[in-house]
């Protein structure tokens, strides 16, 4: 930059925006002399209103936003006046002083506030309402801040955000700065939102050049894990040396001698595969150790199950069926009859190791697992019952009046032992039969570990929609296994009399048929609101939820969940959670709310966990609410399902607002109503197992925003995208 900078003083007013990822930030600052308030944009670490700051930068014109000041560089100061120190102190800078605390600490000490904090904090114990127990706590956290600073100066160049920069703090402690500078590649490997393209950042600045082998090792292991993002099992070796190079910015030659070197330091598996059918020319797949384990472990298990002679089922393989049914159509109170194919289910499952039952809505697959189970009880034996996520087990539970579990909890994870699964080969689960719920949700990984813990002689009932999309996770371990035709499949494909009245289920079926859903105006189910303009669409979608559904059919907002196809967008699920927010639950002088980074949260909003934390047992895809903002002690209580969990601020990145959110994150759950918006803009993502997933998560109403030819997109797009898994070729590995 050739223009010369200018000196500006002042303090922060507020936090417009800030980038998470890089610490872009844009602020209204209060600056001294002639200035007054303007506005300021760039990286800025750890800074709160209230801060006062020296910047150095230049004034610039946004063509829509006029006058800014661009920062190059800045040194925060403390406050001098007794009205900063206080908006200082309670910005939440500091865990134990909230804005009440702050006003009387400033009160108190005036503009020695911040002298008596560094040299003399006990007299903290003379402001009313502060104890031994919390000077403590102040103590404590003011000592953290100041060794967050230094590490926030040495990162300030990188653009690292606040809420990283904590996290590299709480992973590394004094370290911190060492491990930056020795191996930042490091950071991506151990820190939950920390990726390649953030620590590629830090480690060209520390001096890290670009063909240095630890940058393209990272680089390869992270071309892999975006692809596993994807879905993939795998990455064939001619995909991914071009791609791993394109990334990175070097030639392939490169990438081949360092995959090679990552093979012998045993941080990838290469492997010749023979795809199904054989008629395909060989590949060389190139894997993550996690994900080939994994796929070789799950074909194994599948394999062993099947051929094991130990069944703890065995008094059902000289059951007479005839009997059986009769017996179960006597002791049921509704008259109801198992049709063939439920028949053949039943059996299937009660006499094979390993089975799957599989169908779209409405066509008897609760009706069938509970025929099994009541066969169970009748022969003295027992199930255990799994689904993935806790929506998922607590839908299954209510549906067959047997407990059902998460996976997770099912395997017993345990945090104090590293997250390990107490449930395992040596000390398997115990019931006679598993049956898994929602196995379209499963992913390769979660389901080796559950393979691990079925011994031997239990049976194993797999039951989920193939239609469904596949897992989040790496791999298509449904598909994969009907497709391996090595494990018994019943598909139920009848739809009942009663699932037939449901404009719900006729359109499932009809989209999965490739069919344009109908709309019948003398059924109250199904809606389309046709709008073309996507901001329009997005302010629709908010009064639909807000007031239409409320006012016609009485259904308040808490029962309505909104389904976007994407995230990003004018309707993607991040806007549309904003406008959401800003509508059902609005600012309130008389409730706390906490900012992060562009989020904001306040007591009351629907929030939805983004990752596993198995210290708080919370698992990716549940939903909560915000019980109590509590900016004294730095922290926010969710309620998930009656149970209360406590995160600190620096914490909230795996948390978001699910006013809406992406059809992904709806797997497993299911809504009194689905508002769904399906516009042209989402072509990227117009898929028919998307739009079928959508509309079979409501229970009772669907009311789809947008366009006929974005439905009519979605509906004729069949093409499932292929993921890169040899389970299918593992299973007929005789």
């Amino acid at each position: 930059m050739n223009q010369p900078t200018t000196i500006l003083k002042g303090v922060v007013e507020r936090i417009t925006y800030t980038n998470p990822d890089n610490g872009y930030t844009v602020a209204r600052f209060h600056a001294d002399h002639r200035f007054g308030l303007v506005t300021i944009v760039g990286a800025l670490a750890n800074v709160n209103p209230g801060a006062r700051l020296k910047l150095e930068g230049y004034w610039k014109t946004h063509p829509k936003y006029g006058e800014q000041f661009e920062i190059v560089r800045y040194v925060e100061e403390m406050p001098a006046t007794v009205e900063g120190i206080k908006r200082y102190l309670g910005s939440g800078l500091i865990k134990g002083i909230g804005p009440i605390m702050a006003q009387r600490i400033a009160e108190k000490f005036g503009p020695y506030t911040l002298e008596v904090i560094e040299s003399n904090i006990n007299r903290l114990a003379e402001v009313d309402g502060i104890g031994p127990k919390r000077v403590k706590m102040i103590a404590s956290a003011w000592d953290s801040q100041k060794q967050i600073k230094e590490i926030m100066l040495f990162l300030q160049s990188h653009q690292v955000s606040t809420n990283l920069a904590v996290k590299i703090y709480k992973t590394y402690g004094d370290n911190s700065i060492s491990v930056v500078k020795d191996d930042p590649y490091r950071l991506a490997r151990d820190i939950f939102g920390i990726g390649f393209l953030t620590a590629d950042k830090i480690a060209r600045n520390v001096g890290i050049e670009a063909d240095a082998p630890q940058r393209i090792a990272a680089g390869i292991e992270y071309t892999l894990n975006q692809l596993a993002d994807q879905g993939h099992a795998f990455v064939p070796r001619e995909h991914l040396v071009p791609e791993a190079a394109k990334i990175l910015a070097v030639k392939p030659q490169q990438i081949e001698a360092q995959l090679e070197a990552l093979q012998r330091e045993d941080r990838v598996k290469v492997e010749r595969m023979v795809p199904f059918p054989s008629d395909e020319p060989p590949i060389e797949a190139v894997y993550l150790n996690p994900f080939y384990y994994a796929e070789v472990g799950v074909a194994r298990q599948i394999r062993q199950l099947l051929v094991a002679k130990e069944s703890r089922l065995a008094p059902f393989a000289g059951v007479n069926w005839e009997k059986a049914f009769k017996w179960l159509l006597t002791t049921r109170n509704d008259g109801s009859e198992l049709a063939e194919r439920q028949r053949q289910a039943v059996q299937m499952a009660l006499t094979h190791k390993v089975s799957i039952l599989t169908g779209g809505p409405g066509t008897g697959k609760t009706f069938t697992v509970q025929s099994i189970l009541h066969l169970l009880q009748g022969k003295g034996k027992t199930a255990l019952l799994a689904a993935p996520t806790g929506r998922a087990a607590k839908r299954l539970t209510e549906s067959t009046g047997h407990e059902a579990k998460t996976i997770h909890r099912l395997l017993e994870v345990s945090p104090s032992e590293g997250f390990k699964f107490q449930r395992n080969q040596d000390n398997p689960l115990e019931g006679d039969l598993l049956i898994l719920d929602e196995c379209s949700m499963i992913d390769l990984v979660l389901m080796n570990n559950l393979l691990k813990a079925v011994p031997p002689g239990a049976h194993l009932l797999m039951v989920g929609d193939a239609d469904q999309l596949p897992s989040v996770g790496a791999g298509n371990v449904l598909r994969d296994l009907i497709a391996s035709q090595v494990v018994p499949v019943i598909q139920l494909d009848v739809i009942f009399r009663q699932a037939a009245d449901s404009t719900i289920i006729t359109n499932a079926h009809r989209i999965n048929r490739g069919e344009m859903p109908l709309f019948p105006r003398h059924k109250q189910d199904f809606y389309f609101f046709g709008q073309e303009d996507p901001e329009a669409a997005a302010d629709l979608i908010v009064d639909i939820v807000a007031r239409r559904l409320l006012r016609k059919f009485g259904i308040p907002s808490q029962h309505i969940q909104v389904l976007s196809p994407m995230h990003r967008g004018v309707v993607g699920a991040r806007t549309l959670n904003e406008k959401l927010q800003t509508r059902l639950n609005p600012l309130r002088y008389d409730r706390p709310e906490y900012r992060s980074g562009s989020r904001v949260f306040r007591v009351g909003d629907r929030v939805l966990q983004l990752r596993n934390n198995y210290d708080k047992d919370i698992f990716n895809g549940d939903v909560g609410h915000i019980e109590n903002i509590d900016l004294e002690e730095g922290e926010i209580r969710v309620e998930f399902e009656g149970r209360s969990v406590v995160y600190e601020l620096s914490d909230l990145d795996e948390l978001t607002l699910a006013y809406a959110m992406s059809v992904h994150k709806s797997q497993g759950s299911e809504y009194q109503v689905v508002v769904l918006p399906m516009l042209t803009q989402h072509y990227m993502m117009l898929q028919r197992n998307l739009i079928y997933t959508a509309i079979t998560r409501a229970k009772e109403m669907v009311v789809i925003v947008g366009t006929r030819k974005a439905i009519a997109m979605a509906v004729k797009n069949d093409k499932i995208a292929a993921r890169w898994s040899a389970l299918k070729e593992r299973l007929r590995q005789t």
